[in-house]
């Protein structure tokens, strides 16, 4: 009698689960978005979390890596939510915390700030990327650990909050305070750089993890 082999599903690699037109499309964004930052904002924008986030998501959709999709899902997917909420209220002319006035700078050209509106859909983009690759709960502290880094060293080696910056990136990852034209004033720079590090985990990245994997499982 013949053997008959049959194939296991759960047992097969992982691989094929990003679709070719996101494979392509995303890389398109990129390879128009970063020389265009470049050029405009120079290479310390990249040390943004969002355009770290975007880097890890260029990397999870060729590899198929679920480590790189929910590390990016778990560090922005709740900051950009504020994005989007501070955006939309200055559609309207009021001022929640700020951070999206660079998208309201008529000194910039429409397509620059154009291109900023990622922060609206890449959300959406990682939630579809960890559906398909499953969340890697090693997300969670793989991020925390690159977001200390990241704010310590902006910190010491960046330029702070300044009047009269131009498109130079200042106060990057709110180091300094959410402003980028004065440094806040109702703690001591220090206590605000601890807040800041112990809220970041506590109030958004650990939150992101919890439900990230409640929702998603990591296929076997």
């Amino acid at each position: 009698m013949p053997l008959t082999l049959t194939t296991n599903p759960e047992t097969q690699p992982a691989t094929g689960r990003v679709p070719l037109a996101v494979k392509l499309g995303y890389t398109a964004f990129m390879a128009v978005l970063v020389p265009v930052y470049w050029a405009n904002y120079g290479p310390t924008n990249f040390l943004y979390f969002c355009d770290v986030a975007l880097f890890l998501t260029l990397v999870a959709v060729w590899t198929e890596s679920a480590l790189a999709a929910s590390m990016a899902a778990v560090g922005i997917v709740l900051p950009q939510l504020i994005w989007v909420a501070d955006f939309a209220a200055g559609l309207f002319g009021v001022k929640l915390l700020g951070m999206t006035a660079y998208m309201f700078d008529e000194r910039r050209s429409l397509f620059l700030r154009g291109l900023s509106l990622f922060h609206g859909w890449l959300p959406f983009l990682l939630l579809f990327l960890v559906k398909r690759l499953g969340y890697e709960k090693k997300a969670f502290p793989a991020w925390w650990a690159l977001a200390w880094t990241l704010v310590l060293f902006c910190y010491a080696f960046m330029p702070g909050p300044t009047p009269n910056a131009g498109a130079e990136p200042v106060n990057i990852n709110y180091v300094h305070g959410m402003s980028d034209t004065e440094p806040q004033s109702w703690m001591s720079p220090l206590a605000w750089l601890a807040t800041l590090m112990a809220g970041l985990p506590a109030l958004l990245y650990f939150p992101s993890h919890l439900a990230l994997k409640r929702c998603f499982t990591r296929p076997t």
